[in-house]
């Protein structure tokens, strides 16, 4: 697994109070080229309102925060948005390598892929469609809901606290039901553009059951651990031709039974480990054979992982990788941590607001939507690269056993960081008491 390194900016060492605001600079500054001279200060104040902006965040209010004066229009930044000479996949191609950058680790990296559907209100966004609802539904009730569904690839990475990864995204794309890709087509897509985006680095994809037909695809570098169907035509591999033999070879061996009915029957072979899920260890019996899943891998066999709860508190899983060399615990517990992609889902939509820009016509929905997910990743490096696992966060009487942050408490430091700027250097030494402005910042920080 992956760690963040801290990372010092160049040139003289900063103070202390302001080295934190000049990492959040630089890092955005890394980005400033992709623009042209006009559309660049757009670009960095709209970035810095949707960190600083508590409650809504819609265009027109994230401005009022970050650009008070009305420096620019406030239909500059829509236009920015909706038909900008700008390009989102050279962002996400300058940040992937940002971010392996300051990755210790090996060059085996984890990726998780998912979708998510960014609620919009409205006939007239443009993408904008009916799809199912994966939160609302239920078992045989399904939901339906109009908005963007976004298919999400993001980097799984350790922090230096340790405990559950932090999943950053890297890269994005919006599904249409008209322009005739599938889910897995955008999958693939985005994969091969990392790929081409890091050469040197080889990859482990997880992702749950609807991706896993992604195993019988060409992926470059990548091997896929995912969920197989209950149901599953499983075989043994095609044995071995005899000497003489007539007729075309065969692909197949004999058939076997369904992951669930192999689950079932198998007896021997059972091993208790510790596997790790959502950052703790947990005790589970594994059991894992190779075999051919030949609807979706033909040519070349996977590992079947059984994963089972020895208390029987929970249903069997089945698992499966592409990789045979792995080991099935370490199968497990890869599966297990895909979990980090829902919490980026979660933190984007409630902490940044990524559903709530209105944004409706050409480019502005696919933009405002990619640029929420990029902003997670950035509040994540800077966050990584100027604290660590130093705590930022007040004690408080009700969460005294709290010692890892949360994506709120990232946002925090940076919105504390960003206010202080803005209130103290705006004012003479003598003129403000430093106590009375402090608490004042430190509640607009943890506003949500």
């Amino acid at each position: 697994m992956l760690t963040i390194s801290s990372a010092s900016p160049a040139g003289a060492a900063p103070g202390p109070d302001d080295s934190p605001i000049i990492e959040w600079e630089r890092l955005l500054g890394r980005f400033t080229d992709l623009f042209t001279k006009p559309s660049s200060a757009l670009f960095l104040t709209l970035v810095t309102g949707w960190v600083l902006r508590p409650g809504r965040r819609t265009v027109t209010r994230m401005v009022d925060v970050a650009d008070p004066d009305g420096v620019h229009a406030h239909d500059a930044y829509h236009r920015f948005l909706r038909e900008g000479k700008w390009d989102m996949a050279q962002l996400w191609r300058r940040l992937a390598p940002l971010l392996v950058s300051h990755l210790e680790g090996n060059l085996r990296l984890v990726l998780d892929l998912d979708d998510t559907l960014f609620h919009k209100a409205g006939r007239k966004v443009n993408g904008a469609g009916s799809f199912r609802d994966p939160i609302r539904s239920r078992g045989q009730r399904t939901v339906f809901a109009h908005g963007l569904n976004l298919v999400v690839l993001t980097l799984r990475v350790r922090p230096p606290w340790g405990g559950e990864p932090i999943g950053l995204p890297i890269n994005m794309r919006r599904y249409s039901k008209r322009d005739g890709r599938s889910l897995l087509d955008l999958g693939q897509e985005m994969i091969e553009e990392v790929a081409g985006w890091l050469p040197d680095h080889s990859f482990i994809l997880g992702c749950d059951g609807a991706y896993s037909s992604l195993a019988g695809r060409e992926l470059p570098r990548t091997h896929v651990v995912s969920r197989i169907q209950r149901n599953a035509a499983l075989y043994d591999p095609a044995p071995p031709r005899r000497p003489g033999q007539r007729g075309r070879p065969r692909k197949k061996g004999a058939r076997l039974g369904t992951p669930a009915d192999l689950a079932a029957l198998a007896v021997d072979g059972w091993t208790m480990t510790d596997i790790e899920v959502r950052g703790e260890q947990v005790e589970r019996a594994l059991w894992a054979r190779p075999l051919l899943w030949y609807a979706v891998r033909p040519l070349q066999q996977v590992r079947l992982v059984v994963v089972a709860d020895p208390a029987q508190c929970e249903h069997d899983d089945l698992l499966f990788c592409t990789d045979l060399t792995i080991t099935p615990e370490l199968v497990a517990s890869l599966y297990y941590g895909r979990w980090s992609i829902e919490v980026t889902f979660r933190d984007t939509k409630q902490l940044l607001g990524g559903e709530e820009p209105q944004c409706w016509k050409a480019q502005g929905p696919d933009r405002a939507a990619a640029l929420s997910f990029w902003t997670y990743s950035t509040v994540w490096v800077w966050y990584l690269a100027c604290h660590g696992a130093r705590p930022t966060w007040r004690a408080r009487p009700w969460y005294p056993a709290k010692r890892t942050p949360s994506f709120a408490d990232a946002l925090a430091a940076l919105r504390r960081a960003l206010w202080s700027r803005r209130i103290f250097d705006a004012t003479e030494p003598a003129s403000l008491m430093s106590k009375i402005p402090q608490v004042l910042i430190d509640a607009i920080a943890e506003a949500a």
